[in-house]
């Protein structure tokens, strides 16, 4: 089973057609919000608001091990995250949609494993891609049959939160060989490795990074919620079709 965790401007899915909403109790504690059970496409989705339907919940305090322990309890087995980032790289616009391929976690004191106790044993996970490469080939393989544009590959610089970053740090990302910045793409892919799940990413580009474009001395934050309300259309037409039997293979 496929589940969508959204984040900023889709905390709710137009075209998911709901048959009931749950909550949820799990040993790490309780998901963001109830889940919502539906269909898309006639298939079966399970969806959740990273950061709750009232968007009260910031990044560094999102449970993300009961998010997924939750999703994984379900039956879900494949998990797509909607996320928004800033812009880094010179051709990361604002509007753009890109399936990145790579991490680098700069966040601290999150929950971080499912493997926080001596007394069990634990797993090394091969984190060498973070991300599922066939979960990526059907996002972009959907992006394309509907004739969205959606970027192939790039690093994803996640950040604690919930300010926004110095130009300082940006240029230290940069270095670093991040080419977009957002503030929850880890541990919830970690912790989707830990568990099994296959999964990745659509990230939005809602703004450029500190110190690049328009962003230059300050970032507009009327400019990047509308932005990602903007965008979210397109995603959730990708979505639509990952969901269709078509698009669920590659080219």
């Amino acid at each position: 089973m496929l589940a969508i965790i959204g984040g900023r401007g889709l905390t709710e899915l137009a075209n998911l057609k709901i048959t009931h909403r749950q909550v949820m109790r799990t040993p790490f504690g309780e998901p963001s919000c109830a889940f919502l059970f539906g269909t898309l496409n006639e298939h079966e989705v399970i969806f959740l608001a990273r950061h709750g339907y009232g968007y009260t919940i910031p990044p560094h305090l999102v449970n993300y091990r009961a998010n997924l322990w939750a999703l994984r309890e379900q039956g879900v087995n494949e998990v797509i995250s909607v996320t928004t980032v800033g812009g880094i790289r010179g051709d990361l616009t604002p509007g753009l949609l890109v399936v990145p391929d790579q991490v680098i976690d700069y966040t601290h004191g999150r929950d971080c494993t499912f493997f926080n106790s001596r007394n069990t044993s634990y797993k090394n996970i091969d984190f060498t891609q973070p991300y599922d490469a066939v979960m990526r080939a059907r996002i972009l393989h959907s992006a394309r049959q509907v004739q969205q544009p959606c970027l192939d590959g790039g690093t994803y610089a996640a950040t604690q939160g919930p300010r926004l970053d110095s130009v300082a740090e940006v240029n230290r990302y940069e270095r670093d060989g991040a080419d977009m910045v957002g503030m929850t793409g880890m541990p919830e892919a970690a912790l989707a490795r830990e568990l099994d799940m296959a999964y990745a990413s659509i990230a939005v580009v809602v703004n450029y990074a500190a110190g690049r474009g328009d962003s230059q001395f300050a970032i507009n934050m009327e400019s990047v919620n509308a932005t990602a309300r903007s965008a979210m259309v397109r995603v959730r037409t990708i979505l639509e079709r990952v969901c269709t039997d078509e698009g669920c293979y590659g080219d």
